[in-house]
């Protein structure tokens, strides 16, 4: 199944598998495909699938849709194409879901626990990661997952509620970093508000998420 891959300066931040025969993408929330960020448009592009052939359409949106460093209105995908809005890349891929990136977990709303998503092994059984020689894992501190340890083993683990506070937790051969992906609340880092650029980790580090606390572990 087709999926869009979305990043910025080198960090995904979310993964889309193209289920429909039109997915939007914007500034707007109820877009298929949000991007909170200035430089997108409301209402932006989209995204038109019509047997196995995949289109990208630029909606007259201000700053332009680019395809491979070009500005396009209407272009058909192949795969590995990268769709550039602003500073945003998305990478079209057409082929078996890469093991290589984790699906989203969720804090339910309400009970603000930290829920994996399925299949995710818990810390420690994961191996060390490639370039970090430690196992990594994020310890649920308050709610009702509390005490629940989550093994970081993908490149890119997200976690939040989307549409409130959604952070990215990235594996990089110097170790893990953290950046705000969407949401109007920001999450914090040992009491500090942290943005879209990404903030390194360390062992015993605090996130705050959603009225959830987390603590980085690293062994």
């Amino acid at each position: 199944m087709p999926k869009m891959i979305v990043s910025i300066d080198g960090v995904v931040i979310k993964e889309v598998q193209l289920t429909k025969d039109r997915t939007s993408l914007g500034r707007r929330p109820y877009n298929d495909i949000v991007i909170d960020n200035l430089a997108v448009s409301g209402e932006h592009a989209v995204l038109q699938m019509s047997g196995n052939e995949v289109f990208v359409e630029d909606l007259n949106s201000t700053n332009g849709t680019y395809l491979n460093g070009k500005a396009v209105k209407k272009q058909q995908l192949n795969n590995g194409d990268t769709v550039e809005i602003g500073k945003y890349k998305i990478k079209y891929v057409n082929e078996a879901a890469s093991p290589g990136f984790e699906k989203t977990m969720i804090i339910k709303a309400g009970s603000a626990g930290l829920v994996a998503p399925a299949g995710a092994a818990a810390a420690p059984a994961a191996a060390p990661v490639d370039g970090v020689g430690a196992t990594a894992a994020i310890k649920v501190m308050s709610g009702a997952a509390a005490g629940r340890e989550v093994a970081l083993v993908k490149v890119v683990t997200t976690i939040g509620k989307p549409g409130v506070a959604v952070a990215a937790i990235t594996k990089r051969p110097q170790g893990f970093v953290v950046a705000h992906v969407e949401g109007d609340n920001k999450p914090t880092l040992n009491g500090t508000y942290i943005g879209v650029e990404p903030v390194p980790l360390k062992n015993g580090d605090v996130l705050e998420l959603a009225g959830t606390q987390m603590q980085f572990v690293q062994r």
